[in-house]
């Protein structure tokens, strides 16, 4: 029995109210729905050193992850790098939409920061704002959002993909004209938790703010993980990194610090100040 298939099994056993002595004891109930939620197989590691044991091992497949951070944290990078690295190790293939930057400009970055795109294209693609815009045509009677959602589902369709990526949502909101966005925004990450992929969305903070969402959003989204310039004195600043939350995994609630170093990101315990 597959994993997905096997948790709501259990799931179903644990609601059930008919046939009570059949039923499997409440507390190895328990035990054995949360021994497969944090199973390997239904993780997605981030592949970032030391922060996947912060996640009990990695974010539960088919989460919606809001990644907010301001400008300068690594975090569109830091996606990119665990589906890159995901494509490598797990095989794993992806779709990573870029609102913002050109894919030529990405790409460039990208090799600069030791990620060929290249060396996954097999399995990971990058598609930007233009191909997007190219589909517009000769659909005049469809809005962007209706364009966006068709390439996505006919990308799901043709690749499978298990990790999307979307960078970012303030470009979508904007390229959308959403008109309410509180519910605009609702109905877009609950057509996302419909694609059955494990989605990152990408959003923007400026500095000094405490709301990791400006809809609503990060009450919807399964997971928050933040990424933050913290200032440790007159002259050195901290790229850091927390899990606020994530449903599915008993995470740790703490600040990391977050670096990259040789082609590869690393988070070690904030040293006090």
């Amino acid at each position: 029995m597959r994993g997905a298939d096997k948790l709501q099994t259990l799931f179903k056993e644990s609601t059930d109210k008919k046939a009570p002595e059949k039923k499997v004891p409440e507390k190895k109930l328990q035990e054995e729905i949360k021994e497969l939620i944090e199973a390997p197989e239904n993780r997605i590691k981030t592949y970032i050193q030391g922060f996947d044991d912060k996640l009990s091992g990695g974010i539960p497949k088919g989460s919606v992850v809001l990644v907010a951070g301001e400008p300068g944290t690594l975090k569109s990078t830091a996606i990119f790098y665990i589906m890159y690295q995901n494509a490598i190790k797990e095989n794993r293939s992806g779709i990573f939409i870029s609102l913002e930057q050109g894919r030529d400009n990405l790409v460039r970055h990208l090799r600069g920061m030791g990620m060929d795109p290249r060396d996954v294209e097999d399995k990971l693609s990058i598609v930007d704002l233009s191909v997007i815009r190219k589909n517009l045509e000769g659909m005049a009677n469809r809005t962007w959002m209706d364009i966006f959602k068709m390439y996505a589902q006919n990308m799901k369709s043709a690749t499978g993909c298990e990790l999307l990526a979307i960078d970012s949502l303030p470009v979508l909101e904007v390229m959308a004209r959403f008109q309410s966005p509180r519910e605009d925004i609702f109905q877009l990450f609950e057509w996302l938790k419909e694609l059955n992929s494990t989605i990152f969305v990408i959003s923007e903070m400026g500095s000094g703010d405490t709301q990791y969402g400006k809809h609503g959003e990060e009450f919807i989204a399964d997971g928050i993980i933040h990424v933050k310039m913290e200032r440790v004195d007159d002259a050195n600043i901290q790229r850091r990194i927390r899990c606020v939350k994530m449903r599915g995994a008993a995470h740790s609630p703490n600040y990391y610090l977050l670096m990259f170093q040789n082609g590869a990101f690393q988070v070690t315990r904030v040293i006090a100040e």
